[in-house]
């Protein structure tokens, strides 16, 4: 993953626009989710939500790495 983007001369970190469409694809989950009464089966709302869109940031930068 290159460690930045050029956006109209503007240089922006690479991981900007990955953590926007993680953010957007974590709050369909989340929605889906709450909607579903997910949450009444976890010790801990908060902190599965925290670990849920950690998950979804580090399958999309691993998705985004160059293989060698």
């Amino acid at each position: 993953m290159r460690a930045e983007l050029s956006f109209h001369s503007l240089f922006i970190p690479a991981l900007l626009p990955l953590f926007i469409a993680s953010s957007l694809l974590f709050v369909g989950i989340d929605l889906a989710l709450s909607r579903l009464g997910c949450y009444r089966l976890v010790w801990h709302p908060a902190l599965f939500r925290a670990a849920l869109f950690c998950i979804v940031f580090c399958a999309g930068s691993l998705l985004l790495r160059p293989w060698h």
